[in-house]
């Protein structure tokens, strides 16, 4: 029964990270208003939230439960999936920085300056975390069916 409590989980914090980060992806442009700007700060919060839940939950599953951890490490998917995970956490620090770093501004109402160069990194580092979202999901099917071992 806790395993599938655990598996409902790592699904509700999957879900919550991708429908986070795809309204950031949709939501981010360059003349944002306040509100806006404030909303992407909760949304890349709850984001950041789920990315860490999710990778607690999903670390207790492959030690405690489900195929158990030789199943996973033997898996070229699974290190595609933890590597992939780990760039898009990385590449998220940036946009959460400049999210972050917008406070200042509008803690007084103030829209935050934003220059094209910023906001078109920004789209593009967005674009990216979307791409490896998806590696990471299809690399979650193939480790899930057994593709690549043995």
């Amino acid at each position: 029964m806790l395993t599938a409590f655990m598996a409902f989980f790592h699904h509700v914090f999957a879900f919550t990270l991708t429908a986070c980060l795809v309204y950031e992806f949709v939501a981010f442009h360059k003349n944002m208003s306040i509100d806006e700007m404030r909303r992407i700060q909760r949304v890349d919060l709850a984001y950041g939230i789920s990315a860490g839940l999710l990778l607690v939950v999903g670390l207790l599953r492959v030690f405690f439960y489900e195929k158990g951890l030789n199943f996973y490490i033997q898996s070229p998917f699974f290190w595609v999936k933890m590597a992939t995970f780990l760039i898009v956490g990385l590449l998220s620090i940036d946009p959460t920085i400049r999210f972050v770093r917008w406070n200042k501004f509008l803690s007084q109402n103030q829209t935050p300056p934003l220059s094209d160069a910023d906001a078109n990194r920004t789209r593009r580092i967005l674009w990216l975390e979307m791409a490896g979202l998806t590696v990471i999901l299809l690399s979650a099917v193939f480790m899930a069916r057994g593709i690549g071992i043995g």
